[in-house]
C-alpha cells in the first residue's frame, strides 16, 4: 500500500499522533529552558520525551504496521530502550545532583564563608 492508498482515517490517526508527540517533546524542551531549578529542569524533559517518544512510535507503529502490512519490532525496540533508559537518567541525575546539594551544604556548615578580604 502506498502512501497514496492510505485510509483516511489511518492518515488522519498517524498526523495526529506524530504531532501530538512532537509538540510534548518541544513542550518539555521549552520546560528545560524556562524552568530555574535543576530538579525542575531535568524532571519536566524527561516527562516530554517519554510521552512525546511514545506517541511518535505509536504513530510510526501504525503507519507501518496497519499501513505497510509490516511487522517492525524495531519500534518496540526502541520503546522499550527509552522508556527504560530515560527514567533511570532522571533518577541516575537527581541524586548525583542530591549528593552532591549536600556534600556542598556540610562543607558549608565545617568552613565558615570568609569576610571580604579574607585569605581563606
Amino acid at each position: 500500500m502506498t502512501p497514496d492508498e492510505l485510509p483516511t482515517w489511518l492518515a488522519a490517526a498517524v498526523a495526529a499522533l506524530a504531532v501530538t508527540g512532537a509538540a510534548i517533546s518541544l513542550l518539555g524542551s521549552v520546560g528545560l529552558v524556562r524552568l530555574t531549578s535543576f530538579y525542575d529542569r531535568v524532571h519536566a524533559p524527561t516527562l516530554g520525551a517519554t510521552l512525546g517518544m511514545a506517541l511518535v512510535l505509536l504513530a510510526s507503529w501504525l503507519y507501518f504496521a496497519v499501513g505497510q502490512g509490516r511487522w517492525l519490532p524495531r519500534e518496540i525496540l526502541v520503546a522499550v530502550f527509552f522508556t527504560v533508559t530515560t527514567p533511570v537518567t532522571l533518577i541516575l541525575l537527581a541524586r548525583a545532583a542530591l549528593f552532591r546539594d549536600r556534600t556542598q551544604d556540610s562543607e558549608a556548615e565545617e568552613k565558615p564563608v570568609p569576610a571580604e578580604g579574607e585569605r581563606p
